[in-house]
């Protein structure tokens, strides 16, 4: 007899296999997936591109500062007043954050993710600085208690008693209190799935509420804020096409987490209230659950990176819609058949789970796309293109990566479009000489 999470399992299997055999009978070898295409994505905007960036050498990347302006105000619209703490591995870039930055009140703090890095924008006048990940090398957590005793707003993020030992005993050795966030798991279960994300080991009210009590025990430790991440609410689209099925089960899983999240957050906010302990922030959601996580009470400010410069991964989401801000462009250097058009270098794969999905997409001209053999290699990419836009030796294709901030660890820097007129470069993180993972 199948238990709930076999049939589940054999749902998801036949799901897949049946997209992959419309794929392969219906669907031109050559595409790699049904693209979402934009209001943008006319031959007008390739040769908008095309002439703003004309003399400039291959590849490089951009962003279009109109778009990132519209993403900005619709991320501000959505946010319900709550405050919107920047994710810095989506932006990579001390100008852009700067800029975003300076756009609008709400959007302020940023969430980063080293010890390295947040010593780096501390160092370059930011503050509200928000560690997303525990610290554990004990030379780092010492570099960042010298920094706070010298002004600087670190927080350090914790989900154990380890972690918090650690702080304390790095804390009494610099004698300056440090400031903790403690995450809980926001992860769900399903069928005995796991779904989610494996972050935090807190997955009780019980633990949470232990972790509040140990630092609120120490002279050296002071509980800044709160921190519940639900991934598989804000990281997961749910209309990638060809998915029907995966789809469905998808946007069933978010709405049930929904309940789920805002359940867990607001028992530890009651208490917290009960007991009259204040925090700085409450920190929930991201770019794909702004749409629940900014109506919850327990709720303070969102982080949100993605949504900023709208990489091709978050086409595929039902509740909102982005413009696409960021992107590279390569040179075609090769025309091996008529309707094949190779160019130099494009192989910027997204991390996480291998899928299709995490293959840079070509955006400009509409309808080129990867060869479904090949798809985008090292040092040359084929795409294979039959549209109306003329295409020749030397030409650019505009490609979107599958995520954000991964671009930039390919480019020094990023160019900056406005009405057409290229207005100057944003120097990337690796521009500065700096790899922080």
């Amino acid at each position: 007899m199948l238990d709930g999470a076999s049939i589940f399992l054999f749902l998801l299997v036949l799901d897949a296999c049946v997209t992959e055999y419309i794929e392969e009978k219906y669907i031109p070898i050559y595409e790699t997936v049904k693209k979402v295409r934009f209001l943008y994505e006319t031959t007008s905007r390739y040769r908008y591109y095309r002439e703003a960036f004309a003399n400039l050498s291959m590849p490089f990347a951009y962003i279009d500062l109109d778009l990132l302006d519209q993403n900005m105000a619709e991320i501000v619209a959505r946010s319900n007043g709550k405050r919107i703490r920047i994710a810095s591995k989506s932006i990579r870039s001390i100008p852009m954050l700067r800029y975003i930055l300076d756009y609008d009140p709400l959007i302020q703090g940023i969430m980063c993710f080293t010890a390295s890095e947040a010593l780096f924008l501390w160092e370059n006048g930011f503050h509200n600085l928000l560690l997303g990940y525990p610290v554990v090398d004990r030379s780092s957590l010492l570099a960042i208690a010298r920094a706070v005793q010298q002004g600087a707003q670190i927080t350090l993020m914790v989900d154990s008693l380890e972690h918090i030992n650690l702080a304390e005993e790095v804390a009494k050795q610099v004698s300056t209190p440090l400031l903790l966030c403690v995450e809980m798991d926001a992860s769900d279960s399903f069928w005995g799935l796991h779904i989610g994300v494996y972050r935090s080991s807190l997955r009780t009210f019980e633990q949470v509420m232990q972790m509040v009590e140990r630092i609120g025990s120490s002279p050296w430790l002071v509980l800044d804020g709160i921190m519940s991440y639900e991934a598989q609410i804000a990281g997961v689209g749910d209309n990638m096409p060809g998915h029907g099925f995966k789809n469905g089960v998808i946007s069933y899983l978010k709405k049930r987490s929904i309940r789920v999240v805002r359940e867990k957050r607001k028992r530890v906010d009651d208490e917290l209230q009960r007991q009259h302990i204040s925090l700085r922030f409450f920190n929930g959601g991201g770019t794909g659950s702004m749409s629940s996580t900014c109506y919850e009470n327990a709720v303070t400010e969102v982080t949100v990176g993605s949504g900023f410069y709208a990489p091709a991964l978050f086409d595929y989401y039902k509740e909102f819609h982005f413009q696409p801000a960021a992107g590279f462009a390569v040179e075609i250097v090769r025309q091996p058949r008529f309707n094949i058009y190779t160019c130099m270098g494009g192989g910027y794969v997204a991390s996480g789970a291998i899928g299709k999905e995490k293959l840079p997409l070509p955006y400009l001209p509409p309808q080129a796309a990867l060869l479904r053999l090949e798809g985008a290699g090292e040092v040359q990419t084929p795409v294979r293109y039959e549209g109306d836009q003329k295409l020749a030796i030397g030409d650019p294709i505009f490609f979107r990566h599958s995520k954000a901030g991964e671009l930039c660890e390919r480019f020094p820097t990023l160019h900056l479009l406005r009405k057409g007129k290229r207005i100057g470069e944003a120097i990337t993180y690796r521009g500065e000489g700096r790899c922080f993972l």
